[in-house]
């Protein structure tokens, strides 16, 4: 497509590497942009999966002159406007990590990114208990076998389109399951990329993959351990509302202000009580809101980012 300047058009970053950005034309295209320094004076960090405006300068390249709003954005890593947050989580070797799953689900619900859970290594271990406990959460749950393909085609229609990040601990079996979805992508197993030719040792940086089928996988180094208390400065208060099983019954308690605790006469600890919420999860929020509660003030006030 011919491109004047001074024109401007809006796209999708890609790739942010080193004061560059590779953005993905709506009109079709790609150009390789720097911002306006206003982003620098105002303190907004772009960052890949942002709708921007560009203008072009010259052939494949331009400045990037605005930020579209944002539906939600992550700080580690630095991704924006994601559709689904995908955790995959092996169910055995290494054993899942309830609590580290709780705490992920909870970030996810406090940046209002929906939430995808596949369970892999089916053929190993049995994760109907798993996937009840968190379908009655209500997660959408998948289980998958990746080395036979067994359920990995519905995980790859859940995320054919929009922005999707995948997170899982070193061993879930992430590259596995991208490997068996989207073979086009070429990731070996060991999260080295054959089709880019790096490591994942040497991964810096965030960066979109089209899936041919009309969205877009996000590469998250490091997304296996995200530091809840470090880039979720919530105050203890709001985490109930991260649960969403606690939800429904929140209204019911009869104290204004309940921790959903140790209260009497509270309706989450009641819901518990009847199997109606997992004591798992109970146990999780528990354990997350006191590392909330040691939170001083000024870290709750402290800038998260734009």
């Amino acid at each position: 497509m011919e491109q004047r300047e001074h024109e401007q058009y809006e796209g999708l970053i890609l790739r942010s590497q080193g004061g560059f950005y590779q953005v993905r034309l709506d009109t079709g295209g790609e150009l390789q942009c720097r911002g306006r320094g206003r982003f620098r004076k105002e303190e907004t960090q772009l960052v890949v999966g942002d709708r921007v405006v560009v203008q072009p300068t010259e052939e494949e390249s331009g400045f990037i002159t605005g930020l579209l709003p944002r539906k939600n954005h992550l700080i580690r890593p630095p991704v924006a406007n994601i559709d689904r947050l995908v955790l995959v989580v092996s169910s055995t070797q290494p054993a899942p990590n309830l609590l580290v799953i709780d705490k992920l689900t909870a970030i996810a619900a406090r940046r209002e990114i929906p939430v995808v859970l596949v369970f892999t290594k089916a053929d190993l271990a049995d994760t109907a208990d798993l996937a009840e406990l968190y379908a009655g959460a209500g997660y959408p749950v998948y289980q998958a076998d990746s080395l036979s393909g067994r359920g990995t085609a519905p995980v790859g229609e859940a995320c054919a389109r929009g922005i999707t990040a995948f997170c899982g601990n070193s061993g879930a079996g992430k590259s596995s399951l991208l490997n068996a979805i989207f073979p086009e992508l070429g990731l070996a197993t060991g999260g080295i990329s054959r089709k880019l030719g790096r490591g994942r040792h040497t991964t810096r940086h965030v960066e979109l993959f089209p899936t041919g089928r009309g969205g877009y996988i996000a590469d998250t180094p490091g997304f296996s351990a995200v530091e809840f208390l470090q880039f979720e400065r919530m105050p203890a208060g709001e985490l109930a509302g991260c649960f969403p099983e606690f939800i429904p019954h929140m209204g019911g308690c009869r104290f204004t202000g309940c921790s959903h605790r140790v209260e009497k006469g509270c309706r989450v600890l009641e819901a518990v009580a009847a199997g109606e919420i997992a004591g798992s999860r109970h146990q999780s929020y528990c354990t997350i809101y006191e590392e909330l509660q040691t939170l001083k003030e000024w870290e709750l006030r402290r800038p998260e980012g734009r």
